[in-house]
């Protein structure tokens, strides 16, 4: 019992400090902070990635997904508590995926509303080819 309630206590706190932020994805929002890119391989290759950032796919190309092997990747990258940007095609999957993130995992993140679409046709934003 009183472990249950320890963890019940450590969740909840960790979530009470979790933030999530809707920003338009331009060039000044992704600078100076890390950017996850949940697309898919395909697309990495097709468009490139903002340079720096770090891939890890959340959905597959059929729309599957394994959250445990998402955050296995994602905790080697972001340390809790500290901010970090999601973005993929079109803000659409790291829309659904945000809340999730924020106020089930307690990540404190920032999801880029446009993606990199929204980069590359508003702003002209040119992206790193992808290596991999």
């Amino acid at each position: 019992m009183f472990k249950k309630l320890l963890l019940s206590l450590l969740l909840t706190s960790s979530i009470t400090f979790a933030s999530l932020k809707h920003i338009e994805a331009s060039p000044t929002s992704i600078k100076n902070i890390k950017i996850i890119d949940i697309r898919t391989p395909p697309e990495w290759r097709e468009t490139g990635i903002i340079k720096n950032s770090y891939t890890v796919m959340f959905f597959d190309e059929k729309g599957a997904y394994d959250v445990k092997k998402f955050v296995s990747e994602l905790n080697k990258i972001v340390k809790k508590g500290e901010e970090f940007a999601i973005i993929c095609r079109t803000g659409s999957r790291t829309t659904v995926i945000a809340d999730f993130l924020a106020y089930k995992l307690g990540y404190n993140l920032i999801n880029l509303k446009g993606g990199v679409e929204n980069l590359m046709r508003k702003y002209g934003y040119k992206l790193t080819p992808f290596k991999g």
